[in-house]
């Protein structure tokens, strides 16, 4: 039987089909737009690195003319400090070596020899030493394992910094050759009056003063009447010949290149490590040269900065929530 449709229903399947019409136009429209959308995105990110690689080339550039300008301005006549850093990564690395970096800046005649506890360099610290106007070396070593402190072992356990201070001594004694100047193991937990490498700058020999906050004491060192050292202020195995902290003494280079074979032990018994050190150069207390007032004036703080607690940052990151680990700390 031939039945017609009813002119109602074919106008509502004309509405429905134009209905239909329009949404798929709609929905082609809407990818459309979905993509450019997309693209336009994908063209800012594009864009937004590009300038971020761009600044950061031009911060090098800007160093670079920094450190050649710095360069020739320093005075020939001038000895040169070499300060040795041993750092490794933690939380509070790159705050610890800005302000170091930040003291150093205004120091004339200055090489910063910075060594990672690390199998290589690392980018962190390469930045941020590209940017300073500092002239410096970056070097990498790995701590060896029989140095390694368990985690659960006291900071004090083991010898710190060991390879790291005997590679920039390599490092020096290879390649500054006929130079005045001298070497100062400038730890990076430290902190450092600027007066102090002026001090230290006309060191004949071994020049020492006291360093603060150090070995449980108000402060640590040489005790001096008349510009000699008559004996020393410390509280822990005071029988040690030489009872100083690594940051309260300087070595004149000239020193450093005759005892060529003259590097920290690192089998030294625990506290024993500077005393044994200065050993090695034949070194006694009366020719050890007095700085710092006398050695009354105290010009470095051993601070060591506090490990920061990361409670909130461990709870976010066991939910996928953690900060951004591309922004540097």
């Amino acid at each position: 039987m031939n039945r017609s449709m009813k002119p109602s229903h074919v106008m509502i399947l004309a509405v429905f089909a134009a209905g239909l019409v329009t949404l798929l136009l709609f929905i082609s429209r809407c990818s459309t737009f979905s993509n450019v959308l997309l693209e336009t995105e994908n063209s800012l990110d594009r864009f937004l690195l590009q300038q971020s690689m761009l600044h950061d080339r031009l911060k090098s550039a800007v160093a670079e003319i920094d450190r050649v300008t710095q360069d020739s301005q320093q005075k020939p006549d001038l000895p040169t400090i070499y300060a040795i850093t041993p750092t490794y990564k933690r939380f509070t690395q790159k705050a610890d070596l800005t302000r170091l970096s930040q003291t150093f800046m205004h120091i004339p005649n200055f090489h910063w020899v910075v060594v990672e506890d690390a199998e290589k360099t690392s980018k962190i610290v390469k930045d941020l030493l590209t940017v300073k106007k500092i002239r410096f070396t970056h070097l990498a070593v790995k701590t060896q394992v029989k140095l390694l402190k368990k985690e659960s072992d006291p900071h004090w356990k083991k010898h710190r910094g060991v390879d790291q201070r005997n590679l920039g001594l390599r490092w020096i004694r290879e390649n500054i050759k006929d130079k005045s100047g001298v070497v100062y193991f400038a730890d990076d937990d430290n902190t450092y009056d600027i007066d102090l490498f002026e001090e230290m700058r006309f060191t004949k020999s071994v020049s020492v003063w006291p360093v603060a906050l150090v070995g449980g004491l108000r402060w640590e060192g040489p005790i001096c009447v008349y510009g000699k050292v008559l004996s020393f202020f410390t509280a822990w195995q005071p029988e040690r010949e030489f009872p100083l902290d690594m940051a309260a003494f300087a070595i004149n280079i000239d020193i450093i290149q005759k005892y060529r074979q003259s590097y920290i032990n690192p089998e030294s018994k625990l506290g024993y490590l500077e005393t044994d050190y200065l050993q090695s150069f034949n070194i006694k207390k009366e020719d050890m040269e007095p700085k710092a007032n006398n050695c009354r004036k105290i010009l470095v703080w051993h601070t060591q900065t506090v490990e920061p607690k990361m409670k909130q940052e461990k709870r976010l990151k066991a939910l996928g929530m953690a900060s951004d680990p591309s922004i540097d700390i």
